[in-house]
């Protein structure tokens, strides 16, 4: 008898255990998880019944508050800029669930992030929820800018300080009202998300960050960095040949200047005028695979940026170019291989090669800052209900893209496309300005193309203050000028935007929940 009740406590100290085990493992490791899971209704329910942060850009403008509601919930979030914010700032919605930064600092708005805790359990005795205001690096100013400068055109605009990875505009036409989606009028928010999911537009997509394009010749710049840091490109050499078109080893398929013009030189003149020739011929047969891609990655291709909103995706650079097949046998003595050809296109922005906006605006950063690149990041600083300061964003560089001495040199070349190339539209008197532009062509039966520039702009002889980056999708022609004669003004007035100092005196946002 004693034997059977030892087997019976023993299974049941187990059982104990397991349990003990399991709830420790529900309410600990997959908190997190559990409540951010499709579905579980039960932490938006509580959210939905307390205050919640405001969120606001750097010159003071709220875009993102609480308001007391009279319906299934105590509160509900407003977008006081309506479609301008909408798809960094995100929505918070019963429906929709959450995205952006609503979703990033989700536990810093609602006041559940361990700093909140504690300050709660330092002044147990205060009835109001303690809840964040997350200050953004975003202006208002400069995102209005990029908005009314892009228009109706398709596209994205990215703006960003070269010096801290400071976000200060990211916009994409079309976007949406969170307005329609953050009501707590759940048939109506349910219409609008039925709406707009089957829209081909696909608003609500934050495609500066999450969708990927062919960059076409603004990846030269890349290009012209990978040459410079293996030694065997420099400001002066080599003079590449005046030619209409280039032929890799291992094809015979001629890739083109644009409109069939002849171009050559030496760096500066060839970036200057984006010679698609003497560019294909650098990767290819002067450069070689290993430093194109180790460059790539440098710059960030490859992997995700690590910037503070959800989900960002990796802009991509073909990796497998195949066996080498003979070394030294062309005039930079990179070695050919089995992909050459590919990798002749790879080096004008074609082929497989793929990017964000805000990549691209990266590369223009990295160069305007010294060959370093920042972490980009939208958050500033994090308040709590009184006023003091939680946290703010200390700036880190990223990534030591290439060197000092070599961002110089396409620094000045870069700024030679501006005075004296494709990019003369993005000028603005009394500032350094410098630019690449870059037309990708699609493969559609009437001829369209993407129009990008990516640009950087500072006072003369000093640091650029803002880099930005500009996709204009589907362009009707092939043309390498539809970079600088559609993308180049429109980032012309968002960097005179973003060099406009903002006012010293900021508005005052309503306090959360009010």
């Amino acid at each position: 008898m004693n034997r059977q009740i030892r087997k019976a406590g023993t299974f049941l100290a187990l059982c104990y255990l397991a349990l003990f085990v399991q709830l420790n493992v529900v309410q600990v490791a997959t908190a997190k998880s559990l409540n951010d899971k499709p579905g579980n209704s039960r932490k938006v329910e509580r959210d939905f019944n307390r205050p919640r942060g405001d969120i606001v850009t750097a010159d003071g403008k709220v875009v993102a508050h609480s308001v007391e509601g009279d319906g299934r919930f105590a509160y509900q979030r407003t977008y006081p800029t309506d479609e301008l914010f909408a798809q960094i700032i995100g929505t918070y919605s019963f429906v929709f669930g959450s995205d952006g930064v609503e979703k990033y600092y989700d536990e810093q708005l609602s006041g559940q992030s361990a700093e909140f805790q504690l300050k709660g359990l330092l002044s147990p005795f205060t009835e109001t929820p303690n809840v964040g205001t997350v200050e953004l690096t975003l202006r208002a100013d400069v995102q209005s800018a990029a908005r009314e400068a892009l228009g109706t055109k398709v596209g994205s605009v990215v703006a960003i300080d070269p010096r801290s990875g400071a976000l200060l505009a990211m916009w994409s036409y079309p976007s949406f009202n969170p307005n329609l989606t953050s009501t707590n009028d759940t048939m109506t928010a349910r219409a609008f998300r039925t709406a707009l999911a089957a829209d081909p537009a696909k608003p609500t997509l934050p495609k500066t960050y999450r969708e990927r394009y062919f960059p076409g010749s603004t990846f030269k710049v890349v290009t012209a960095a990978a040459g410079l840091e293996s030694g065997v490109i420099t400001a002066d050499s080599p003079d590449f040949p005046v030619a209409r078109n280039y032929t890799a080893p291992l094809t015979n398929r001629p890739l083109s200047n644009f409109g069939g013009s002849s171009c050559g030189g030496t760096l500066v003149a060839i970036l200057r005028v984006s010679c698609n020739s003497a560019f294909a011929q650098m990767g290819a047969e002067y450069i070689g695979p290993e430093q194109m891609v180790r460059t790539a990655e440098k710059f960030g291709f490859g992997s995700a940026p690590n910037i503070d909103l959800p989900k960002p995706v990796s802009s991509v650079f073909p990796t497998d170019y195949g066996k080498r097949l003979r070394d030294g046998a062309v005039p930079g003595g990179a070695g050919i291989f089995e992909n050459t050809p590919a990798l002749a296109q790879a080096s004008i922005g074609q082929g497989d090669v793929s990017a964000t906006p805000l990549q691209m605006a990266l590369v223009a950063a990295t160069i305007a800052n010294s060959g370093n690149q920042m972490t980009p990041h939208v958050m500033s600083s994090i308040r709590d209900g009184s006023g003091a300061t939680i946290k703010e964003y200390s700036d880190s560089v990223a990534t030591a893209a290439i060197s000092k001495e070599n961002a110089a040199i396409l620094r000045a070349a870069m700024i030679e496309v501006v005075t004296d190339g494709t990019a003369k539209a993005a000028a603005i008197d009394g500032v350094d300005v410098g630019a690449k532009t870059g037309t990708a062509q699609l493969g559609t039966p009437v001829p369209s193309s993407h129009a990008w520039v990516i640009t950087f702009a500072g006072p003369p002889g000093q640091p650029a203050t803002v880099a930005v980056a500009v996709l204009v999708q589907a362009q009707p022609g092939a043309s390498e000028q539809t970079g600088g004669t559609v993308a180049a003004p429109i980032a012309n007035k968002v960097m005179q935007a973003a060099l406009t100092p903002i006012p010293s005196s900021k508005p005052a946002g309503p306090t959360p929940g009010s």
